[in-house]
């Protein structure tokens, strides 16, 4: 995390996180700012907690995953606010990104074309993300697909997101996964 070198020190010998070289703030600020979700805080002073963001986003990141942040639930499991979600196909944790991407050399654009759509009443909620065996993931709740610098792509309620590399219509599954064979 380069927000804060002397907090964490990635891709060095022994313990690589010094919480006590910053301020409780600061350390949920970069939390906060973690798109993968593995970076996370619980306030036990009472200090306020993190909370779901205003508007459910799904960015669709240059040539990787997809990042999240919303009050989500994947695959029915615990509630969360961020996560990086595999769209190469080759990831060993799915639906989760293992930077896999960058070994295959996946490429997929992160500005896809935009998707005519109206703004959503509500932004928020809660999103569920459902892998479909051996299909895409299915997006469902409130939810704005952007791209990685900010442009939206489209607001929907639902979405089939691929999830197997294959798409001709990324982000978007286009049932390239049963050419293919996919296997999730």
């Amino acid at each position: 995390m380069l927000g804060l070198p002397d907090v964490f020190r990635a891709n060095t010998e022994g313990p690589w996180i010094q919480p006590d070289n910053a301020s409780a703030e600061m350390l949920a600020a970069v939390a906060r700012d973690c798109p993968s979700g593995a970076i996370t805080y619980e306030r036990i002073e009472g200090a306020e907690q993190e909370t779901p963001p205003p508007v459910n986003l799904i960015r669709i990141l240059e040539n990787g995953p997809l990042a999240v942040h919303a009050d989500l639930k994947i695959n029915e499991g615990k509630s969360v606010f961020r996560a990086t979600i595999c769209r190469c196909g080759a990831s060993r944790n799915k639906p989760f990104c293992d930077v896999s991407h960058k070994d295959i050399n996946f490429t997929a654009t992160g500005e896809p074309k935009t998707v005519d759509s109206e703004p959503l009443e509500k932004r928020d909620g809660t999103l569920n993300l459902s892998a479909l065996k051996d299909g895409p993931l299915i997006a469902t709740g409130n939810q704005e697909i952007c791209t990685g610098t900010g442009r939206t792509v489209t607001r929907t309620q639902k979405a089939a997101l691929c999830r197997c590399g294959g798409s001709e219509n990324k982000p978007f599954c286009d049932g390239s996964h049963q050419e293919i064979g996919f296997k999730g």
